[in-house]
């Protein structure tokens, strides 16, 4: 299968501290991928370079043959760790600015997920908690037909009962030709959808492999592996 991003000894210093020493790791077309690690690793840098919001890195990526740009921004649906959505804005005023600005988004999937959410059109962003606006987000975000969805950390203010019905949505409203990388330090919750993980820490990829080897390799499940990695 092919790979729809491509990573090579992509670097990024914060002043004198590396965020990213030299991680090379590819996502193939069609997978589910868990970038995982404690908070600091360098998840959200890598999430970001590939987003194209940082530019400022040594090394090379590409999603679909395009380095981040405006051409890989096209065909990228990015969730960021931190809300975006303007205060003055209704439920509804985001999904018609989501349904102007981008070609491939899915106006009516959006007001159906909306509903599954309890999340009102007439809601406004400022009356939303933090997990009510996370997840007023991830409906924008899953209602475009992309190529690549960048989740970072989707369940950071989710309480724990609401996880499941957001993985369910993930799982249901991404399509089979598509990729999704997703940033998490929640794996116990959310291994259960990944086809393979990228482990990192301290700036460094410390293992890239399916979930299934390493569930054979290690008798253990992938929360327990990076639990004895990480000492956590």
């Amino acid at each position: 299968m092919s790979s729809l991003v491509k990573v090579r000894n992509l670097t990024k210093y914060y002043g004198a501290f590396p965020a990213l020493k030299g991680i090379s790791f590819d996502v193939e077309q069609g997978k589910i991928v868990g970038l995982l690690g404690p908070n600091g690793c360098g998840k959200t840098t890598t999430i970001k370079i590939l987003a194209g919001i940082i530019n400022q890195y040594t090394g090379e990526a590409e999603i679909g043959g395009h380095k981040p740009g405006v051409e890989s921004k096209k065909i990228i649906s990015y969730l960021p760790e931190k809300t975006y959505l303007s205060d003055w804005m209704k439920a509804r005023d985001a999904v018609d600015f989501f349904n102007d600005f981008y070609s491939d988004f899915d106006r009516n999937k959006a007001m159906e997920m909306l509903e599954r959410f309890q999340l009102t059109p007439n809601m406004q962003i400022k009356a939303m908690s933090k997990g009510m606006q996370e997840k007023m987000q991830l409906v924008l975000v899953m209602s475009r037909n992309a190529a690549l969805y960048l989740l970072d950390e989707p369940l950071g203010g989710v309480d724990p009962a609401t996880r499941g019905g957001i993985l369910d949505i993930i799982l249901n409203n991404y399509t089979e030709n598509s990729s999704l990388l997703l940033s998490t330090h929640l794996i116990y919750d959310v291994e259960r959808i990944f086809d393979s993980v990228i482990m990192m820490g301290f700036g460094e990829i410390f293992l890239a492999d399916t979930v299934d080897n390493i569930r054979h390799n290690t008798g253990k499940s992938v929360d327990e592996y990076f639990r004895e990695v990480f000492r956590c």
